[in-house]
């Protein structure tokens, strides 16, 4: 097993030193996670000016899917803004549609986007695809009510951090593969993308606390995957394995040197490349994971955050 890792950025190294870190994760203590209440979204829509409002569509199933829109309060309707889809993180077993979502608020901000979050079901209650259909079928109704979100079809943005870049990317597929809605480009920020949990990355970062470990990693994935064995997981739950990533839109992808899923994500952009696609990967030296939601006013996060930005204000000025 390889020990040796990357060393942390010393400022990053010194914030993460106040945080209290695990190795592990067990139905115990997810229960007790999961007991942590939401993020304070007031506080954030406060310093913004912003309108909210909860919209409920059925899954596949028939379950309700909540989704929060975040619109810009002095938004023309009529004007065609950019739309950003927003997946948030949680290792597909905890969080909510409000983890993380500074991340795309800052987009609304800075292009007048209006920003959709989908509250998905969690594992281990959900199992198999249902996180990632529950994902697509918002998707399908940002693209249906387009016109009544004040939003251009041809500039839908679908993002997400950690398990919510993997569902992000499992939405592109399904997406491209169902000849489903036009998406202009995906964000897959430290995305969660290979139950496999293989890589020299992976191992680095077993057998010790951190913020997020192979150990976790693995408990994230078995609680998602459930009974299906490895030949039966389908690649819009473990984009990995995706034979084929050719027809995709532009792509960013950014990780941090310093965490689990460095590698995947790094060999996910280089098969992009590989079937002639565009994508834009950023490692980050030092960076752990999720290193940028953690401490945003780290140096590197700052950098790491206005380099998104810029990356989709060149999208959207072309799209």
């Amino acid at each position: 097993m390889t020990t040796a890792r990357p060393a942390l950025d010393p400022e990053l190294r010194d914030l993460l030193a106040d945080m209290p870190l695990m190795s592990e994760l067990s139905t115990e203590i997810l229960a007790q996670l999961r007991q942590y209440p939401s993020p304070p979204v007031d506080s954030l829509l406060a310093q913004r000016s912003a309108d909210l409002r909860e919209v409920t569509v059925p899954a596949e199933d028939g379950t309700p899917i909540r989704l929060s829109v975040f619109t810009p309060a002095t938004a023309d309707r009529t004007a065609g803004a950019p739309c950003v889809y927003w997946m948030h993180g949680g290792g597909m077993v905890m969080g909510d549609r409000f983890s993380q979502i500074d991340i795309p608020l800052e987009w609304l901000e800075e292009f007048g986007a209006v920003v959709v979050s989908v509250e998905y079901r969690l594992a281990p209650e959900a199992t198999g695809t249902t996180p990632v259909d529950d994902c697509y079928q918002g998707l399908l109704w940002v693209a249906e009510h387009a016109a009544e979100l004040g939003v251009d079809p041809a500039r839908i943005v679908v993002a997400g951090a950690s398990a919510g870049g993997g569902l992000t990317a499992g939405v592109t597929l399904l997406a491209r593969d169902l000849a489903g809605p036009a998406i202009a480009a995906q964000m897959l920020i430290c995305p969660m993308l290979d139950h496999r949990n293989s890589t020299v990355s992976s191992r680095q970062y077993s057998g010790g606390p951190a913020v997020w470990t192979r150990e976790m990693n693995e408990f994230g994935w078995r609680s998602v995957l459930g009974d299906l064995t490895d030949d039966e997981v389908p690649a819009y739950v473990s984009p990995a394995l995706a034979e084929d990533l050719s027809g995709l839109p532009a792509t960013y992808i950014d990780t941090g040197s310093a965490e689990v899923f460095r590698d995947e994500d790094t060999e996910y952009a280089t098969r992009i490349w590989g079937a002639g696609g565009q994508a834009e990967l950023h490692v980050w030296a030092g960076g752990f994971h999720g290193f940028d939601a953690l401490y945003p006013q780290a140096r590197i996060s700052a950098t790491a955050r206005r380099t998104r930005t810029e990356w989709l204000a060149r999208l959207l000025h072309r799209a």
